[in-house]
């Protein structure tokens, strides 16, 4: 017998408002394992501080679970959809913010493109899509993030071994970072990796590649966006940027399946000239045939059943990527961008 809806979702309610809610129990400390202490003593004798403190500190953090979920990667077979990508991050709202966030700062962004060569629209698409202008960055402890990935790290990850490592490194970069910046470890929050600020820098690439843009004697992003504006810029100029070259063109992939497959094998590294697409048989857009320079031939999913988007990559796109290593990021950042600029020009 099957019971009216309304009935049934009013019972339905009535038991989720009288259920208990289910308690997660309180995470707890990473303790003195043996690998944690090596790494206290390792960098103590390095940086010349006090071992016994730092493994105190160390052992404290707490250990996740939810960082080590979220670490993981997508479930084999979910499908990726780059048009609800897209809109996650191009729509009013954020657009709104950005305009704003442009308004307030243009003379910081105005002479960061002017030393950089770095496009203003670009640096706050970046800083849009990773942190909403500052509004969202992150709620996690730092220390205690960096601290799980470092001597916990699920073993279910297919480059755990990697990881691990890499976030070992990122836990020294912020203990050092949170010593020469004055700020203590255990407070600082940011995403469940480790990332910092307005532009989510991770520790080392804050240590390495920030600049005090502001001139008043500290790297700081996480309250100066002046810092965040020409550390992002610097950033993409550090790995290459290339001022006023494209990022991407369009393209038609050939017919020929064996062709295709070559052609996006390399992924998102810039691989083919425009003279090797054509003997493949693709088309590239007039643009990208006065392009000088390899490109990449980047495929984006759109769902299970829809066409997907194509594009060609440039040496500057590569860039981006090295920002957060995707096809569907780079773009995103780009997009949010331009959409600023066409608005931003229309309301002058």
């Amino acid at each position: 017998m099957k019971l009216p809806i309304l009935p049934l979702l009013a019972l339905c309610l009535s038991f989720s408002a009288h259920a208990k809610p289910k308690r997660e129990p309180p995470p707890k400390p990473l303790g003195t394992r043996p690998a944690l202490v090596a790494f206290a003593d390792e960098i103590a004798a390095a940086e010349g501080w006090d071992a016994a403190a730092l493994r105190s500190q160390l052992a404290a953090a707490r250990n996740l679970p939810r960082v080590k979920q979220l670490i993981l990667p997508a479930g084999v077979g979910t499908a990726k959809n780059w048009g609800a990508y897209r809109d996650r991050f191009i729509e009013p709202r954020r657009i709104a913010a950005g305009l704003a966030f442009w308004a307030e700062h243009e003379a910081a962004l105005a002479r960061a493109e002017s030393t950089y060569g770095v496009p203003a629209s670009l640096i706050l698409g970046i800083i849009g899509v990773e942190t909403y202008y500052g509004r969202i960055t992150g709620g996690f402890p730092v220390l205690d993030s960096l601290a799980t990935l470092a001597f916990d790290f699920p073993a279910a990850h297919p480059r755990a071994a990697e990881r691990q490592a890499f976030f070992r490194s990122e836990l020294a970069e912020y203990l050092r970072l949170a010593r020469a910046s004055g700020l203590d470890p255990a407070e600082v929050k940011g995403s469940y990796a480790g990332a910092l600020g307005l532009p989510q820098f991770m520790p080392g690439s804050w240590r390495k590649h920030a600049v005090d843009f502001d001139a008043d004697g500290r790297v700081d992003l996480i309250n100066s966006p002046v810092d965040a504006i020409g550390s992002v810029a610097h950033y993409l100029v550090e790995y290459g940027w290339k001022p006023g070259e494209a990022t991407h063109y369009s393209i038609t992939l050939p017919t020929d399946a064996a062709a295709r497959r070559r052609l996006l094998a390399p992924d998102i590294r810039p691989t083919f000239t425009a003279t090797e697409l054509l003997a493949a048989g693709a088309e590239p857009s007039e643009a990208a045939l006065d392009h000088v320079g390899p490109m990449a031939v980047i495929e984006l999913q759109n769902g299970a059943q829809q066409p997907t988007t194509v594009l060609l990559g440039t040496q500057n796109f590569w860039v981006v990527t090295r920002y957060n290593w995707s096809a569907y990021y780079a773009l995103a950042v780009i997009e949010l961008g331009q959409a600023l600029k066409a608005q931003r020009q229309d309301t002058r």
